[in-house]
């Protein structure tokens, strides 16, 4: 079926723009590599564009798979009929789909199908025309038959009732009309089970809790559902019965009240009456509910992946030499030193919990800074971290000290990747060195981990575990692929994410690398093994190869270094350079660049026609500057490339590879306040923002207990999403409003005139 249409107008792009997209998919393009190099097929869509057409395309085909085999049912059971037929095609979404069809679903026996046995579905028919002359129960009369179990009038009337019941509450435009109902009138209402008061104290909030559905906020929805699911609460989501029984009173029953006694209206009343306290209501507010919680994981599910994606953009140090302290007390500081690469140089163990400790402990890591030429020291910032940090900062040795989050180095300690890294090392060792190449490298780091254990979402074991694993792995792959990734030195877990290779030709690049001494251009990737022209077309363009020194391309500290040096921690530890001396393959500065392979001949002409060598036209030289000023860009426009992949490789040509991440600045907390028990009303503290939510963002400011900035106190001007004044890692200045040591809650502010 053709979705292009509908796909266009709910998302406002062309039906060119969606059928092209979803064409690239269906040919194995991913998402990254259909924004960054197919601009001219879809019209320079963004990766948001694109991976909603994506979603909605895979919605859309999921209905129709639906659409398709309730149809073949209906086949089957020789129940369709060309005006059936038209109505199945005609339903627009799942569950206008499923109305249709419910009538005609094979289910088990109900009251209703079992007094159509008893053969009352005529006295049904006639009931529901309610023609004022009709006398219900002399109508019924007709039907009292003791051999088929209608003993007398009343219970006529009731099978009479039961099959009108059923049928009222399976009438697609009834339940059309009384779903709409039910999303504007329906209170969300929880109460607390019996007994459960003290065991369920933390959702005491929602006790005695109501409110309309159409005000409910996301993340209390989520609140109450788990406090249900746990057993301490029972939660509904239903408008006042009166209202909802008078609502589909009018659809059905004609007159007013009061009805004649006898008339065929009361009994047609008394049927929906019970139509709705037993059938429609209960299945209304089964798919209710599952509407406000698929919304709210959907609100909950974009929270998490806005967050990834501030944690894994954080900015990098870069290629520098550090000294990593996983901290603690009565089993000790584990201390590491790692090179440039992330390799480990060195482990120790410090103690820090007396003054004679302290002074041996300054000691050794004075003495290991200078031995391995430490440029920067990492702290975790768990148990420990403020001591170790105030030991480290003591130190004066000139170099930054810099607390990092441990949030998930334990996950990273004791998985599989760890073990292959570093099979003979402590769990701990281990934690110590993810800590020191966090610093170096968020992003190399962090996709070791599951998402789900970094700690940057809420109600992440509540929501839909294949919706958030899909948003988080689309994350991470736009976040990997946005930076670029060293081919000879990541690790296998980075080069997974890249576009078009997965795990296992990541292993094999990781194999091929390790046995031939590294490539020396994109064209060696098509000698790894099963990996194929496909993949090497979805891969090349986010893969960089950079030449050891001379280049000009990745000096220093320089933002080329960061994406790509460091982005190998936790490979083989060898550089890119090594064994190039004995190939005969020569480099190609492109290939540090994000210019794909399948326009270096572009880039070739451009060089030709100004007479110069590609490589003087990517040097960081004002004269390379002048030769980029001359390119006319029209000249290379034609066939498949247009102005846009043009444009594109101007831009790279005049920065190759560069990092989108920000600069690294060095943070540190405020040196007396390191506990809960320091904090007093109205100080203003330096902190890190490390989750943000719709109702506000939370705060490190360096006292193991992270404080709320509520979304009112995020600014001095009115905020209505969070995610526009803050985001994960930021630096942030906050006054502190409460301290409720005992609970663990600290109130903090972000307005400039709090604490006043």
């Amino acid at each position: 079926m053709d979705f292009f249409k509908q796909i266009a107008g709910e998302l406002q792009i062309s039906p060119a723009q969606s059928r092209a997209v979803a064409e690239l998919l269906d040919g194995g393009a991913t998402v990254p590599f259909i924004a960054r190099y197919r601009k001219e097929a879809h019209g320079s869509l963004d990766e948001v564009a694109i991976t909603a057409v994506r979603d909605r395309l895979v919605q859309l085909r999921e209905l129709d798979s639906r659409r398709q085999a309730i149809l073949k049912s209906l086949e089957e059971r020789e129940l369709l009929s060309p005006e059936l037929s038209e109505k199945v095609l005609a339903a627009p979404t799942l569950s206008e789909l499923e109305d249709v069809y419910l009538p005609y679903r094979p289910k088990r026996r109900t009251r209703a199908s079992i007094a159509r046995e008893k053969g009352l579905e005529p006295l049904a028919f006639t009931l529901i025309e309610q023609s004022p002359s009709l006398d219900a129960d002399k109508a019924a009369t007709a039907f009292v038959d003791a051999t088929k179990g209608v003993e007398s009038v009343a219970d006529a009337l009731a099978g009479a009732r039961d099959i009108i019941a059923e049928s009222v509450s399976e009438d697609a435009a009834a339940r059309a009309v009384m779903r709409e109902f039910f999303a504007r009138k329906a209170y969300a209402a929880s109460t607390v089970n019996k007994g459960k008061d003290e065991e369920g104290a933390k959702f005491r909030d929602y006790f005695d809790w109501s409110e309309p559905v159409t005000k409910l906020a996301g993340h209390r929805l989520l609140a109450m559902l788990r406090g249900e699911n746990e057993g301490y609460l029972t939660v509904h989501f239903l408008p006042a019965a009166d209202s909802g029984q008078e609502r589909l009173r009018r659809l059905f029953v004609k007159g007013a009240p009061p009805y004649k006694s006898g008339s065929a209206a009361a009994q047609v009343q008394l049927a929906v009456d019970d139509s709705y306290k037993r059938l429609l209501a209960p299945s209304l507010e089964t798919e209710l509910r599952a509407s406000l919680r698929e919304k709210a994981e959907g609100e909950a599910i974009a929270v998490f992946a806005r967050n990834l994606r501030g944690l894994l953009l954080a900015p990098p140090l870069g290629q520098k030499r550090v000294l990593a302290i996983d901290p603690g007390f009565r089993t000790g500081c584990k201390v590491t030193c790692l090179d440039a690469q992330g390799a480990l140089l060195h482990h120790d163990v410090i103690y820090i919990m007396s003054d004679d400790q302290q002074k041996k402990a300054a000691d050794k890591l004075r003495s290991l800074c200078g031995e391995y030429g430490c440029e920067a020291i990492a702290v975790g910032n768990g148990t420990a971290g403020r001591e170790s940090e105030a030991l480290a900062r003591s130190l004066k040795l000139g170099i930054p000290v810099i607390s990092v989050s441990e949030s998930g180095a334990s996950v990273y300690s004791a998985s599989e990747v760890a073990r292959r890294e570093f099979p003979d090392l402590d769990l701990t060792v281990r934690g110590a060195v993810s800590i020191g190449r966090r610093l170096m490298d968020p992003l190399a780091e962090l996709v070791k981990i599951d998402p789900k254990a970094i700690g940057v979402g809420q109600y992440q074991h509540d929501v839909d575990q294949n919706k958030l694993k899909q948003a988080l792995n689309d994350v991470v792959e736009s976040c990997v692929n946005a930076v670029g990734v060293e081919l000879n030195t990541a690790s296998a877990e980075l080069l997974s994410y890249v576009s078009g290779l997965g795990p296992a030709l990541a292993r094999a690049i990781v194999g091929w690398r390790e046995e031939n001494g590294g490539f020396t251009r994109r064209e060696e990737l098509k000698k790894v093994p099963r990996l194929g022209p496909k993949a090497f077309e979805q891969a090349a363009g986010f893969l960089r190869i950079r030449q050891a020194g001379g280049t000009g391309l990745a000096g220093p500290g320089d933002a080329t270094d960061r994406a790509g040096g460091t982005s190998g921690a936790g490979g083989t530890g060898k550089v890119g350079a090594v064994a190039r001396g004995s190939k005969k393959t020569r480099w190609n500065p492109l290939d540090a660049s994000a210019v794909h392979p399948e326009s270096y001949g572009i880039v070739e002409r451009m060089a030709a026609d100004l007479g110069c060598a590609v490589g003087e036209l990517v040097a960081g030289t004002p004269e390379a500057a002048e030769l980029r000023r001359k390119i006319k860009p029209e000249n290379y426009v034609g066939g498949d490339v247009g102005m846009p992949t043009i444009k594109d490789i101007l831009a790279e040509l005049e920065k190759p590879g560069r990092d989108p991440r920000e600069s690294f600045e060095v943070f540190a907390f405020a040196e007396n306040v390191s506990s809960i028990d320091d904090l007093e009303p109205g100080m203003r503290l330096p902190g890190l923002v490390t989750n943000v939510t719709n109702f506000g963002a939370f705060v490190d400011i360096g006292v193991h207990q992270d404080g709320l900035v509520h979304i009112s106190q995020l600014s001095d001007s009115f905020v209505s999403d969070p995610h526009n004044v803050v985001k994960v890692r930021q630096q942030v200045s906050v006054t502190v409003l409460e301290v409720d040591a005992k609970r663990k809650r600290i109130a903090l502010s972000m307005k400039s005139g709090a604490g006043r």
